[in-house]
């Protein structure tokens, strides 16, 4: 595969590191062809964004603005979770609030009753999967969170993916090996654009009861595996150990070493994170 670029812009919390980070990476031809936008945040809890736990409202306003320049139409997306009500958590951490002062729609996928079956072909565990039809119509922006997590090392662009099936009990996904379900997720939706939220990021016990880390990063690129592994590396992992991330590269999804990063060097901005023990 050719190379993947990923940005890595360093900058106190704010619009400009992500308005930067799109731009280093050409963020308008991602987009072209659609005229359906759904950022897909991650709230695996109702905490805020300063515990590192869930996406931060500002990033997702920066992503907003940019998309302000296109016509598209946005909308932030979250299904419930086994724990965690996604209605409840947009308005917990301040993201419903910005979104109404915004004009753009909270969407809860769950709740979405027109839907589409996707057939996936040699997959790892799952021979298809059950989405609402908007997101196959759209085009998706992982808004991932830097941080750690118990059962797959990593939570990041594709990991965040895993909240596009509407189902509230996703626990019967996780009994299939949480990572192949997110390989299978992937190969039928893939992101036009992952960006990692690294204002605040969270070591340890992630993805909800770790401790937060101010990293004051934003990592974005068109390559969800190459940005997930970009992330990787920044939090001091080896993408090869992750076993999704891995996977997708062999899969050819995308790439895990061929990499240009732009912006930020890797080594001025890497810190060792304390890891999460793999449940």
């Amino acid at each position: 595969m050719p190379f993947s670029e990923v940005a890595i812009v360093k900058g106190e919390r704010g619009y400009e590191p992500v308005f930067k980070a799109l731009d280093l990476i050409d963020y308008k031809t991602a987009l072209q062809g659609k005229d359906k936008v759904l950022i897909k945040v991650n709230f695996i809890t109702t905490k805020t964004w300063d515990t590192g736990a869930t996406t931060d409202p500002i990033v997702v306003e920066a992503i907003l603005r940019k998309l302000a320049q296109l016509t598209v139409k946005p909308y932030v997306v979250e299904s419930d979770a086994t724990m965690t009500n996604a209605d409840e958590a947009f308005q917990a951490t301040g993201m419903k609030e910005m979104c109404e002062r915004n004009g753009v729609e909270c969407l809860n996928l769950r709740h979405v009753e027109d839907k589409v079956t996707l057939q996936i072909a040699n997959g790892e565990t799952l021979d298809s999967i059950t989405v609402p039809r908007i997101v196959t119509e759209s085009a998706i922006i992982s808004a991932a969170k830097l941080k750690t997590h118990m059962q797959t090392g990593v939570t990041l662009g594709m990991k965040n993916l895993f909240g596009l099936l509407p189902d509230k009990m996703k626990y019967k996904y996780h009994l299939k090996g949480i990572s192949k379900v997110v390989v299978d997720i992937t190969s039928v939706i893939r992101p036009a654009l992952t960006v990692i939220d690294g204002f605040v990021a969270m070591e340890g016990r992630g993805p909800s009861n770790g401790t937060p880390v101010q990293m004051n990063l934003i990592i974005a690129g068109k390559d969800v595996v190459a940005t997930d592994a970009t992330g990787c590396r920044v939090m001091g992992f080896d993408p090869h150990k992750i076993k999704h991330i891995m996977k997708a590269n062999e899969k050819g999804i995308g790439n895990i070493d061929n990499i240009n990063i732009i912006g930020e060097k890797l080594e001025s901005v890497t810190r060792q994170f304390k890891a999460a023990k793999i449940l």
